[in-house]
């Protein structure tokens, strides 16, 4: 079944941490399934974000902590680092467009996330993308989303297999 990474980004640096308060009150509601997340706060005055996974998310459907780890470095390290790694930066990059996040999806995200703000990522199958956006009908939050085919999600999965 095809999945879709839906990230929620917030005004605040607790947005996020409240929002995940929601999303893991409905999953264990049963009102969508959620195979995997993460959260992302950065504080103001801090150099970088802090990043923690879902610990709620669906054992069975969870990426791990290596793929957000890969997608958290290119979006916020990698761009610091750029200059040193020359032509490397590109094949990172290059890696996460074959699996359905383009470098489009990586550039928001990285332009919109700054110190005093944070975002939600949830992993959802697709078919359950638009009970996780009504929870958010009315929140004070942008989504972006990145949908992912079956192909994409397999190899995703096998790439970041623990």
């Amino acid at each position: 079944m095809a999945a879709t990474l839906s990230v929620w980004e917030f005004d605040t640096s607790t947005g996020a941490d409240e929002a995940h308060v929601k999303v893991d009150r409905l999953h264990a509601e049963e009102v969508f399934t959620v195979s995997d997340g993460a959260i992302v706060s950065w504080e103001p005055g801090t150099r970088k974000p802090r990043t923690a996974p879902f610990p709620s998310a669906d054992p069975e459907g969870a990426l791990g902590g290596l793929f957000w780890g890969f997608l958290f470095g290119v979006m916020f390290f990698v761009p610091l680092i750029g200059m040193t790694l020359g032509a490397a930066t590109g094949i990172i990059a290059g890696a996460l467009t074959d699996v359905g996040i383009d470098d489009n999806f990586i550039r928001r995200i990285r332009r919109d996330l700054r110190p005093g703000t944070s975002a939600l990522f949830v992993l959802t199958s697709s078919t359950e993308v638009d009970r996780l956006t009504e929870a958010f009908r009315g929140a004070n939050a942008r989504l972006l989303q990145a949908n992912l085919s079956d192909k994409q999600e397999a190899a995703i999965r096998t790439a970041f297999a623990d």
